[in-house]
């Protein structure tokens, strides 16, 4: 217990000790400077009552200001300000209890402007050479002992970076790659900049680099390719700190390394959005969400609950994706008046009794079906997921008089070729078909691929390189346009914002991606090369796939709108009456499960779609359904 009790107090009292010291001193060196410049010697007292009334009025200033809190170890620049602001106004109160002791009789007034430079030499020095000292122990520690990195990127996040590991035994860093020619030959906290990042294969075979540490979180998509280009030259293994919006947005800490993803190479950079727009249509409403435990609609749960929504009903059939992202909304949002539903909003009494317990301002219908491929030979339950409870959904929105209801949908509903494609076309229909006779808003927003999303092509790389291969793309030449998560969310609220009802948005998704480099991308990522270490195989193009998709109708008149990154789609014109018959008839064969039925209203629907083969029309167009069309 005694041995505790020293070990704690020991260290402080050492600190208290020294700078009490380190204050007589100064106090006596500044009174002897001072009578030394006198042309005739004088004797001067050291041990006076004035000596004691300096150590007490300096011993609380030192308390008041913190002083004795710092540590040693970790001296640094705010360290030497709380020094120095310490010391002046120590010679302050020193000299206002000196004059109210004895009138500062005896008291030269130059030692009062002598005293805190010395002060804060003598109290500075030692504290920057313990420092120094420990400094240089852990570095030739970690010299034989840590891994040797280098550090790429010399700027603020590579000095943070490089702080940090110099607490850290596992790591030793060699040196910086930078191509800042400012910073050619300097050093950062000792370290050198050795060169620039053309030559990083060169350099880190001569510093015997065993690892690449990327401190670039400012660095866009193409500086990243770049760099894990030449990362990827090396050989060697590679992190990265992670990007400054995921930062910011709490997605991770400062200094955390991290592999680099995909979604650090083929995101799009990050978008500027008017987040007062945003807010004034969300904070204080009453948001519903069906969906709300996928991938797009869990981020739209997230963002809807950080701009201040007054109330949220998340409507999710999936029990396990709702219990997920409930958890992660009332630990993060203890204040949202949050309700969680478990059910299928295609339901009539489920969709009823959700807007009747939400009564919401704002509706975001994000429920669907979109796996191409498995939905190719279900047409009856896309058709009655897709399409009826789109219908569902929009009609109780009309009916408990919702601001605002907006459509989650897709690229494939231009010119679809596919079950999926078609059911979303259709169920953007809906909503143009329905907004005429209604108060509420109907906006429709589209977009391509989100990263990492569930089902994606993403997981599915990921989990067969983790196997060992192969990697399966379906076509050498296929592309695919994509953007992360967060983005496409926010670009959404971006587009709910801007519309006044009836538009159809689509979203800038920037080029598109091959899905053969995306492959190529996420082994090289794994340590492994493609064809050597995991295989490529080519399976051929499924029932309904496209090649490439289109983000633009040629009878839609896509025109730009306030948002750089969203376009607003002119509506094709059809007949409201004609088209909701159609899918009334739709619905009777859903419940017949009478899928021929069902095949000739959607082909009424979609004159240019073909059934047998999933492949588009001849002119690749979907014609509009006129108002005179039967």
């Amino acid at each position: 217990m005694l041995r505790k009790l020293i070990s704690r107090v020991h260290p402080r009292a050492a600190v208290v000790t020294h700078d009490l010291l380190m204050t007589a001193i100064a106090w006596s060196v500044a009174d002897t400077l001072r009578y030394a410049l006198l042309p005739q010697p004088v004797s001067v007292d050291i041990f006076t009552p004035e000596l004691l009334i300096v150590l007490a009025v300096q011993g609380a200033i030192f308390y008041w200001t913190g002083l004795y809190k710092g540590l040693w170890r970790f001296a640094s620049l705010p360290d030497l300000w709380n020094i120095l602001r310490a010391s002046v106004v120590g010679a302050l109160a020193i000299g206002l209890a000196l004059f109210l002791y004895s009138r500062l009789n005896g008291i030269p007034r130059s030692v009062l402007l002598i005293y805190p430079g010395l002060l804060c030499v003598l109290l500075g020095l030692p504290r920057l050479a313990y420092r120094y000292w420990k400094d240089s122990r852990v570095d030739l520690f970690h010299a034989k002992h840590s891994k040797r990195v280098l550090v790429i990127g010399a700027g603020r996040a590579g000095e943070a970076l490089v702080r940090d590991l110099r607490r850290d035994a596992s790591y030793h860093a060699a040196g910086f790659i930078d191509d800042s020619p400012e910073l050619r030959g300097a050093r950062v906290h000792g370290i050198p900049v050795l060169g620039r990042l053309e030559k990083m294969p060169e350099l880190a075979r001569e510093a015997g680099a065993e690892m690449l540490l990327i401190a670039m979180p400012s660095a866009d998509k193409a500086q990243m390719r770049r760099v894990v280009e030449l990362c990827e030259q090396t050989g060697l293994p590679f992190r990265t700190v992670p990007r400054l919006d995921d930062v910011v947005a709490g997605r991770a800490q400062f200094n955390e390394l991290k592999e680099v993803a995909i979604e650090d190479l083929l995101g799009r950079e990050p978008v500027k959005l008017d987040w007062s727009a945003i807010r004034q249509g969300l904070t204080g409403k009453h948001v519903l969400v069906t969906g709300g435990g996928g991938s797009i609609g869990s981020e739209l749960c997230r963002q809807i609950a950080r701009l201040g929504a007054a109330s949220l009903t998340v409507i999710e059939i999936s029990e396990y994706n709702l219990y997920r992202i409930e958890q992660e909304l009332r630990a993060q949002y203890p204040e949202l008046l949050l309700r969680g539903l478990i059910g299928d909003c295609g339901d009539p009494g489920t969709c009823a009794n959700a807007f009747a317990q939400a009564r919401p301002n704002v509706v975001f219908h994000a429920a669907a079906y979109k796996h191409v491929p498995l939905l190719q030979e279900q047409l009856r339950e896309a058709f009655r997921n897709n399409v009826l409870a789109t219908r569902e959904v929009a009609n109780a929105a009309a009916q408990h008089g919702a601001e605002s209801f907006v459509l989650i949908s897709s690229d494939k509903a231009v010119n679809p070729t596919s079950v999926m494609g078609a059911c979303k076309r259709i169920a953007e229909i809906v909503c143009q078909a329905v907004a005429p006779a209604s108060n509420t808003r109907f906006i429709t927003v589209r977009f391509g691929n989100v990263l990492d999303s569930a089902g994606s092509v993403v997981p599915l790389f990921r989990e067969q390189i983790r196997n060992g291969g192969p990697v399966t793309v379906t076509h050498p030449e296929i592309s695919r346009y994509f953007m992360t998560i967060p983005e496409a969310c926010q670009l959404i609220l971006q587009a709910t914002a801007m519309g006044e009802g009836g538009e159809t948005f689509a979203l800038d998704m920037g080029e598109p991606v091959r899905i053969r480099d995306l492959a190529e991308q996420m082994i090289r990522l794994a340590g492994k090369q493609p064809g050597r270490d995991i295989a490529i195989v080519y399976t051929g193009l499924r029932p309904g796939e496209k090649l490439f998709e289109e983000l633009f109708h040629p009878l839609e008149n896509y025109a730009s709108t306030a948002h750089p990154k969203i376009f607003r789609a002119a509506q094709r014109e059809f007949s409201a009456a004609l088209a909701l018959a159609q899918i009334e008839r739709g619905a009777h064969a859903s419940a017949e499960f009478d899928e021929e039925a069902l095949r000739a209203c959607v082909a009424a629907l979609l004159p240019g779609y073909r059934w047998q083969t999933g492949e588009p029309s001849e002119n690749a167009e979907v014609l509009p359904l006129h108002k005179d069309s039967a």
